[in-house]
């Protein structure tokens, strides 16, 4: 965890973590609620970026609409803000709306995501559009489900 007197160098001035970060962020940076695994999960997509990150969700649906998504990540802070903020944008959605999301979404609503780790957003991105990819497989062929 950072401390509360560490300063970094961002953009040529003093970056203070804790004050120059949006509430937004230090709220999905932290949140830890979603970390874990759906039990028989309807859909899972997982994604190791070229950081050495690794984002898996685990998707729960009713009806094609998007109940709970819960995920593991193996990464640094940015990562989980990433994660914590798809899984905030993807909750109750239909899932053709879901592919809507992108990584720009993600960085626009943590306000204060480096512009250096944008790569953690897209490997969220990622990561869930194989869980989509593999939902929209398992409608097609409902027995693979017991054997992913």
């Amino acid at each position: 965890m950072p401390e509360k007197s560490k300063k970094n160098k961002l953009n040529g001035k003093e970056f203070n973590f804790w004050q120059d970060h949006s509430l937004t962020f230090l709220e999905m940076a932290f949140r830890a609620d979603r970390r874990g695994r759906i039990e028989n999960p309807d859909a899972c997509g997982k994604r190791k970026g070229v950081c050495g990150d690794t984002i898996e969700f685990f998707l729960s649906t009713r009806d094609g609409i998007i109940q709970s998504i819960m995920f593991d990540v193996d990464g640094c802070m940015n990562t989980n803000a990433c994660a914590n903020t798809l899984v905030h944008l993807a909750e109750g959605k239909d899932i053709e709306d879901a592919w809507e999301i992108t990584a720009e979404d993600i960085v626009s609503y943590l306000e204060t995501l480096p512009s250096h780790d944008t790569h953690c957003a897209e490997l969220a991105v990622g990561a869930f559009y194989r869980a989509l990819t593999n939902y929209q497989e398992l409608k097609r062929a409902p027995w693979k489900k017991p054997y992913q």
